[in-house]
């Protein structure tokens, strides 16, 4: 029993640190959105997260997003920025997935979960952005230049209210969905090799 026990830990422990190294390999293969500003860039690194969330709770979820982070980190180009808010946004999809999917083990429960998830994160980056994030960023490039960039690419952009509610809530709309739907397809085919 107790060796049982020992073998589940080491397989949860090299599954976390799997995931966690191609969270950081996906973080770095992102791509600019057509119609979005070219500074919203979608990855699926989330994916990874959400998988071990499933498969273990979300507390694995988080600390995979955690490990990705701060690996990510090395090639930081905005000084973490970027890395404290895909976190923060990344931990905001896999908690309350991973809490009512570990309620109800159901496709039902997967589907309610990653819907929870996708709005806690969309609410999440558009209250982070319009009071912390883009203050932040407007250390590096100043406000006026985040915003006529983001009006170039969604006319109705004018000021950062606007670019919150026209740009930054659909793309974390679409990128959680683009998320959820990946790991709706790929839970269920690899779930074996994770022991679930």
């Amino acid at each position: 029993m107790e060796r049982a026990r020992g073998n589940e830990n080491v397989r949860r422990m090299v599954w976390g640190a799997l995931l966690s190294g191609l969270a950081t390999v996906l973080m770095y293969v992102d791509t600019v959105v057509p119609l979005f500003p070219s500074f919203l860039k979608m990855d699926l690194s989330d994916v990874p997260a959400l998988i071990g969330a499933f498969a273990w709770g979300p507390g694995n979820g988080v600390a995979i997003e955690a490990v990705k982070n701060l690996l990510h980190c090395a090639a930081s180009s905005s000084a973490g920025v970027g890395e404290m808010a895909n976190f923060v946004m990344g931990s905001a999809l896999v908690l309350p997935a991973g809490l009512i999917y570990r309620a109800n083990k159901t496709k039902t429960g997967a589907l309610l979960g990653m819907a929870v998830g996708v709005a806690a994160m969309t609410a999440t980056a558009a209250i982070l952005n319009g009071t912390v994030l883009i203050p932040l960023y407007s250390k590096f490039v100043p406000i006026d230049t985040i915003v006529s960039m983001a009006g170039a690419a969604i006319p109705g952009i004018e000021d950062v209210p606007t670019l919150v509610i026209y740009g930054i809530v659909p793309f974390n709309l679409l990128k959680g969905t683009v998320v959820s739907i990946s790991t709706f397809w790929l839970y269920k085919r690899i779930s074996p090799l994770l022991g679930n």
